[in-house]
């Protein structure tokens, strides 16, 4: 599955010419992930996504603040993730898979509350919220004070949720958070996703992902595993 970030700020200007050559010219299913500022304004993007033919499902990040609630994230609480959710499901006729937030009290609520309004996977978790300071200013480093956390240090949060998730919910769970090696990848599969997304693994060795399935490949033969569904949410507690 190939995730790919199109949409910032409600910007989309692919013209229609332009599509078929950037999209099809990709040999692998394309998701949109996007976000918005406001319900309207992920139900127009969505509107506008499921006309493209090319783009083979979207998927939804909650995690963004909601402007006219003062900041707060869409995914924060069960009625306001619903309520995006619901909105751009009534928008779309693709897959929609809705990407959670982990700064949240009970993340397997809001799970079930999307499932509910039609989501068709959910791919967990996004960025988890933090900051630095620069001792000698005495300021924060980061321009917005605070900012999202990503990589290897959130992997045993991600990896818990997805685990907690994977058995809250009947739609696919796919594990996202400090991917690095087959053997992280590993340990979501068993914990119950059915795929995995791999993020800041590419900044620091460009072909992590191939990495990673060759990884998965040799465990699985190595053990005599025919398929990696065989795997899938195995964990023993």
């Amino acid at each position: 599955m190939g995730v790919f970030s199109a949409l910032k700020n409600g910007n989309f200007s692919f013209t229609k010419a332009a599509r078929p050559t950037f999209l099809k010219a990709l040999k692998t299913p394309i998701f949109v992930n996007f976000y918005g500022k406001n319900i309207a304004e992920y139900a127009e993007l969505a509107a506008r996504l499921d006309d493209i033919e090319d783009v083979s499902g979207i998927e939804v990040n909650i995690s963004c603040p909601n402007i006219k609630s003062g900041g707060m994230a869409f995914g924060a609480f069960p009625d306001s993730a619903s309520e995006v959710v619901k909105a751009v499901r009534d928008k779309t006729e693709k897959p929609l898979m809705v990407k959670l937030s982990p700064n949240v009290t009970d993340i397997t609520e809001i799970a079930r509350r999307v499932e509910v309004e039609g989501a068709d996977s959910i791919s967990l978790i996004n960025t988890i919220t933090g900051m630095a300071i620069d001792i000698e200013t005495r300021r924060p480093k980061l321009a917005n004070i605070t900012g999202g956390l990503s990589g290897p240090a959130i992997k045993p949060v991600a990896l818990r949720m997805v685990w907690q998730t994977a058995q809250s919910v009947k739609i696919p769970v796919i594990g996202v958070g400090g991917i690095m090696t087959a053997k992280d990848a590993l340990e979501f599969l068993i914990a119950g996703a059915v795929a995995v997304q791999v993020g800041t693994a590419n900044f620091i060795n460009p072909q992590a992902t191939i990495d990673i399935i060759v990884g998965i490949e040799a465990f699985l033969m190595e053990r005599g595993i025919a398929d990696l569904t065989d795997i899938i949410g195995t964990l023993e507690v």
